[in-house]
């Protein structure tokens, strides 16, 4: 009977836990095409694209923003040293646009992390009459309507800052498996209800699309106030927060989609970047997504296989209580991750497929605090950071 009664406590918690994980993810507000028809004919918005080595994206990136339906914008591209065919498809692509301007980036300073570098660039090239900034990133793709509905809803809302979630593009089988574990990680780790709460401290934002008014950027000192930092949007959003400026973070997956990593070696490099730095001054987290990554990945299946050679092995009724509480407890996280999957556009069947996403988490979550805490850095990008932004 104690068997029972652990596992009976066992299932009670993991529905409680499993419930409370998945109920953050939900944005309360959502930006969409439609909103663009309240924003009329707005200020010049002076929107920056930072790009090292984007050859794969930067074509489709810089061309959907030149086809905005926003009247009065500009777009900046900052080569940031890349050695790959990106100078040479800006050149092109400026040569027959000539609304496109491409800023050559300055070698990186010393303590200076690169994105940073060709973000204050790439401001300083803007337009003394923009009134608004907007920062993309070289993977993310525009909907026609995106600047428009955006600044709309910066608006209506009242907000000197916007940052949009936009649509992820998973393709590959790691990313499929891997992605929507990190994303639910994320959305624990910074509920958007409390990061649009002026009342609450939590603040972040999504570096992929973030529009804010120009003026709140100066009076927090910009990127260049965030000189060494590899998590520049979510250090970015908390600036602004802290001054008191309005901090909006929507859903804005009809308006923009992003492919972010298209390997899990790239994958890998990219979440092992972000997560210890992300998260540093609250290590409860990294301990916290450590322990429910393994109990994903080992501590369910292993329930569950033991309770079933228990009830092979001749354990009567307790092994049978036991083996269905498992199973119970079993079929509702894959029912919420098969949610998950289906919000993020794949199969609900790789729902299954999460004792091996927590796991690989869990290896992201020790492998970037290992790296942090050892001094050795991380590496994005052909350069290395470390947590005093050294290269």
């Amino acid at each position: 009977m104690g068997w029972v009664i652990l596992s009976t406590a066992a299932l009670a918690f993991s529905l409680a836990l499993t419930w409370w994980l998945h109920r953050f993810h939900r944005f309360g507000l959502e930006v969409t095409p439609a909103t663009a028809a309240l924003g009329g004919n707005g200020p010049l918005i002076g929107v920056v694209v930072p790009a090292r080595n984007e050859a794969r994206n930067i074509r489709h990136c810089a061309q959907a923003l030149l086809s905005q339906t926003y009247p009065n914008a500009q777009v900046i591209v900052v080569d940031d040293g890349s050695a790959d065919a990106t100078p040479a498809i800006l050149a092109e692509l400026a040569a027959t646009d000539p609304r496109l301007r491409v800023v050559s980036g300055s070698p990186l300073p010393p303590g200076w992390a690169g994105k940073p570098h060709a973000l204050v660039q790439g401001v300083q090239a803007v337009s003394p009459r923009a009134e608004w900034l907007c920062f993309v990133d070289a993977d993310t793709f525009a909907h026609a309507s995106l600047l428009a509905a955006a600044y709309a809803a910066a608006q209506v809302h009242r907000a000197d800052m916007l940052s949009l979630f936009t649509r992820q593009e998973l393709a590959t089988f790691w990313e499929k498996v891997v992605m929507p574990v990190v994303f639910s990680a994320l959305s624990v780790g910074f509920p958007p209800q409390r990061v649009n709460d002026p009342r609450r401290p939590d603040a972040i934002a999504n570096g992929q699309f973030i529009l804010i008014r120009r003026a709140a950027y100066e009076a927090v000192g910009g990127h260049a106030a965030l000189f060494a930092s590899i998590t520049e949007d979510k250090d970015l959003a908390q600036n602004v927060k802290r001054a008191g400026y309005r901090l909006l973070l929507a859903d804005g997956r009809r308006l923009a989609q992003t492919r972010m990593y298209t390997s899990l070696a790239e994958l890998w490099e990219g979440w092992t970047k972000n997560i210890y730095l992300g998260l540093e001054g609250r290590p409860w987290l990294l301990l916290a997504g450590v322990l429910t990554g393994l109990a994903g990945a080992l501590a369910l299946p292993g329930w569950l296989l033991a309770g079933l050679v228990w009830l092979a092995s001749g354990g009567g009724a307790p092994a049978l209580v036991v083996a269905a509480q498992a199973a119970l407890a079993w079929a509702y996280v894959i029912a919420a991750r098969a949610e998950v999957a289906h919000a993020l556009g794949i199969a609900r069947v790789y729902g299954l497929t999460l004792p091996l996403g927590a796991l690989v988490f869990a290896g992201l979550m020790l492998n970037s605090t290992l790296r942090g805490l050892t001094g050795r850095g991380v590496r994005w990008k052909g350069r290395v950071y470390r947590r005093d932004g050294v290269q």
